[in-house]
């Protein structure tokens, strides 16, 4: 390809430089009368994947919703997804009860939408109903008739047992005492206890037999005092079974209320029927005691329990998930995907030094929220919290929504904790995320591909045409009423649609970057409403290259957004961030960083490079130069010698020795030792747009003939000599042209630009003015030989029917050169041969 005839290519056009709008053939007078846009502009094909990845309900369907920031994904996905979810129906409510039979595992149960806290306070009424009633049953005459009965069989039970003892005692003449320090016997004298003297005055026999009874006594008392215990134990059942009797009469209408509200939820059912049964047994707590009064029974102290309202906790309900005021399925984005936030928690309260919980401290996670409608959340975010993309994945394919700490996952607490029941789940996650994310994932995660099947690619540009650029008035209309600021006129959405291609790096599209949009809306509706002076910019335009704005249209508040408040909030931004570019210009003019803007000079070309800082870009002149000699160690580049160049780069470079073996020394070896650097470069060099200027440079410096130092060259070369397209098209040219005006433009100053580029050309309006006063020059570069032709003036020639070069043209000089190189090689390597085969001849003996 690069062996054909096209000749020198021709300058653009000013109006290849810049697509202008027309604001003339928009119909509107402002954005006011205008509609706003349905669905996200340019983005049918990722409405498409998101319409089929929600209605479809398979497992596993899950959607990664990719594109750059700024696209307004999470929006579009959200207005989306709402307006679907209010079609679907409501999702069930949920709670966390108490485990009667286990209780460090709490139930969950399930309610209609909005009736989880309606059980809630129905718990809360029994309850207190509860602590009413019972206590007022056991101040009932009956009760207490019927526990005086107990205690009265108890009494006699014990008085028939220390009655036969005592009648026994005084048939042989021996009292029953009762003491502080318990039971006890004398001996009887005319019906009172005898003195101790009195007894010692008694025969011997007579205190035997009388000691002897005692003793035969005592054992009968110590019999009945053990069978005390039991005849108490059996009062205590009797009284037991009257308490559950008395209670279940309180307890069995209230009971029986919400079973019957409840008829139709058999797990609520089971679970008012275990509190019955749990209230039979613990009635004592809803009948607290007096301040400082002890509670007995039979005059027998009983122990202490816990206080009634730290009890009564067990018959709270904990309401997770409540659906009362919502319409329609959820949509839940959590911004916030930790582990605990995603899965959901159960918190911690401080007693007595001690951390203690219980399932009303259960917390729900954003997938209890979710469950039965959508979940959003940013995949990067997901990646970056400990065992979080886990804990998603796991809840996923068992589709359960299990509540665990963070501490339990990791093994790192050992105390007893809850395990709440897993809520089942029925939920679409949608992630959101950079495209490398996504294709990361799934080539590393082999789990990621089963659990998310969709996606939904989002575009950053679409095709420019009169009906998208109506459709991009609308969109800006859409924004600007969302976002309370002034309509913008038709110069002014003429404006935008210019800068949209600008942004898209396509004179043929429109960038979709809405967050970009929008600040530059909010800007220019800044400007239309100043009413401060626009600043004078003039010396800034120069240097800069920044645009005259009209500063009296901006002086004074505006009606309606303008192509002046438009351009004035481009130039302040510009302006803001453009502190590094002056200070590079300024030491360019000042002849710190060398580049030439005029003169000839062999071997050396300015290249052209895009500088990125922050979300700011600009392009630079920077002077690359080769120097060539005799030798075989092909083309090198200093700056990969030197670790600064990338990769990238260094393939380019690499690339050069290919093109020059290729065409100039097919029959004979490249000898050739040359050497490339960026000059004045001292930092990280990478890419290969400026694999054509280094190779410009080689043939010029080859060829010995000089390189117009009027011209800056932009472009990627093949092995066949071709001019590849490159990135940063339009700031690269309006560097070297800001370069170029500072010092003073003379119509022999320009750019050479890949061909394929030039769709991509979208120049400020300064340096579409110098190319219509022919000042300054752009030029499409198809192939090596247009643009040496170009540089040097000098016909780069097209091999004859022999195969050479005509004589005089840059080719030709180039491969005489190199065929030199050769020649010399060649003698060089002849006369070192000689010389070591001299050196290798035996030495002959010397005739006598």
């Amino acid at each position: 390809m690069s062996e054909e005839p096209i000749g020198p290519p021709q300058a653009l056009s000013p109006e290849d430089l810049c697509r202008r709008c027309d604001p003339s053939r928009f119909s509107f007078g402002s954005t006011d009368e205008l509609q706003d846009v349905a669905e996200a502009l340019g983005q049918e094909r990722a409405l498409d994947a998101i319409r089929f990845g929600v209605g479809i309900g398979r497992e596993g369907y899950n959607l990664f919703v990719m594109g750059p920031e700024g696209l307004g994904r999470h929006t579009v996905l959200r207005r989306f997804l709402q307006e679907h979810a209010a079609a679907q129906p409501v999702p069930p409510d949920w709670c966390s009860v108490f485990n009667f039979a286990l209780p460090h595992r709490p139930n969950a149960l399930k309610f209609p939408p909005g009736a989880a806290r309606v059980f809630s306070r129905h718990m809360e009424r029994l309850v207190e109903d509860l602590r009413a009633g019972i206590p007022a049953a056991f101040e009932t005459d009956e009760y207490r008739s019927r526990m005086r009965e107990i205690e009265a069989e108890f009494g006699e039970h014990q008085e028939r047992a220390f009655g036969g003892v005592r009648e026994r005692a005084r048939s042989q003449g021996i009292a029953l005492l009762r003491t502080p320090a318990g039971f006890g016997f004398a001996p009887l004298k005319n019906g009172s206890v005898m003195e101790p003297d009195d007894f010692q005055k008694l025969p011997e026999p007579e205190q035997r037999r009388i000691q002897e009874a005692i003793s035969a006594l005592q054992e009968e008392l110590e019999k009945v005092i053990r069978e005390l215990p039991k005849f108490r134990r059996e009062a205590q059942h009797k009284l037991r079974e009257l308490n559950r009797e008395v209670t279940r009469l309180a307890v069995a209408s209230l009971i029986e209320e919400l079973l019957s509200a409840y008829r139709d939820n058999d797990e609520v059912r089971q679970y008012l029927s275990d509190i019955q049964e749990d209230v039979l047994d613990h009635a004592e707590y809803f009948q607290q005691p007096k301040e400082g009064e002890q509670p007995t029974l039979f005059g027998v102290p009983l122990p202490q329990r816990e206080t009634g309202e730290s009890f009564l906790r067990r018959y709270r309900v904990n309401v997770l998930v409540d659906h009362d005021d919502r319409a329609g399925a959820p949509v839940v984005h959590e911004d916030n995907p930790t582990h605990d936030n995603l899965v959901g928690r159960a918190e911690h309260q401080s007693q007595m030094g001690a951390l203690v919980t219980d399932f009303t401290l259960i917390k729900a996670g954003a997938f209890h929220r979710a469950n039965g409608g959508y979940l959003i959340l940013d995949a990067l975010k997901v990646l970056l919290q400990p065992l979080a993309w886990e804990a998603l994945k796991r809840a996923l394919k068992s589709r359960e929504a299990r509540i665990e700490s963070l501490g339990q996952a990791l093994s790192l607490v050992s105390t007893v904790s809850l395990e709440p029941e897993p809520i089942p789940l029925d939920l679409k996650v949608v992630l959101v995320g950079q495209r490398q994310l996504y294709y990361m994932l799934h080539a590393l995660d082999p789990e990621f591909g089963e659990l998310f099947k969709v996606q939904a690619d989002f575009e950053e540009d679409m095709e420019r045409g009169e009906d998208a650029d109506l459709l991009f008035a609308r969109l800006l209309a859409t924004l600007a009423r969302s976002e309370k600021l002034k309509p913008l006129d038709r110069t002014g959405v003429a404006r935008f649609i210019e800068h949209a291609s600008r942004s898209a790096g396509d004179a043929g599209k429109l960038g979709l970057h809405l967050q970009g949009l929008v600040d530059l809306l909010r800007e220019a509706d800044y400007w239309a409403g100043a009413r401060a002076p626009a600043p004078d910019r003039g010396a800034v335009s120069v240097t800069a290259g920044e645009e005259r704005t009209q500063g009296a249209a901006a002086a004074s508040t505006a009606p309606a957004i303008t192509a002046a408040h438009v351009q004035r909030a481009l130039d302040a931004q510009d302006g803001r961030a453009s502190r590094v570019r002056r200070r590079l210009q300024e030491q360019v003019r000042h002849g710190t960083i060398l580049v030439d803007t005029t003169g000839e000079r062999a071997g050396q070309v300015n290249g052209l490079a895009v500088m990125q800082l922050g979300g700011f870009s600009f392009g630079m002149p920077h002077r690359i130069t080769a120097r060539v000699r005799l030798g075989g160690g092909g083309v090198v580049d200093i700056e990969r010698e030197a670790r600064l160049g990338g990769p990238i780069h260094s393939k380019g470079v690499l690339i050069l020795s290919g093109f020059l073996s290729g065409r100039y020394a097919l029959e004979r070896p490249l000898a050739l030792s040359a050497s490339l650097v960026f000059e004045q470069s001292y930092g990280g060099v990478e890419g290969d747009s400026a694999s054509s200027a280094e190779l410009y440079a080689l043939l010029s410096a080859l060829a010995e003939t000089p390189v117009r130092q009027g011209f800056a060259v932009t472009g990627s070369v093949n092995q066949h000599g071709d001019i590849q397209a490159i990135g940063g098209v339009n700031e690269k040219i309006e560097g070297f042209f800001d370069i170029c005006a500072a010092r003073g433009l003379d119509g022999e100053q320009g750019v050479l630009v890949p061909a394929s580029n030039v769709r991509h050309i979208m120049l400020r309006r300064d340096v579409v003015e110098a190319v219509a006063q022919r000042r300054f020059h752009v030029y499409p570069v198809r192939t090596v030989d247009q643009g040496i032709e170009l540089l040097t003036g000098v016909p780069s020639g097209r091999r004859d029917a022999s195969g050479r070069f005509p004589e005089g043209t840059l080719n030709h000089r180039v491969e005489q050169r190199l065929a030199g190189f050769a020649e010399r090689a060649r003698a060089h390597a002849g006369g070192a041969s000689a010389r070591k085969s001299w050196r290798a001849k035996p030495e002959r003996p010397k005739s006598r």
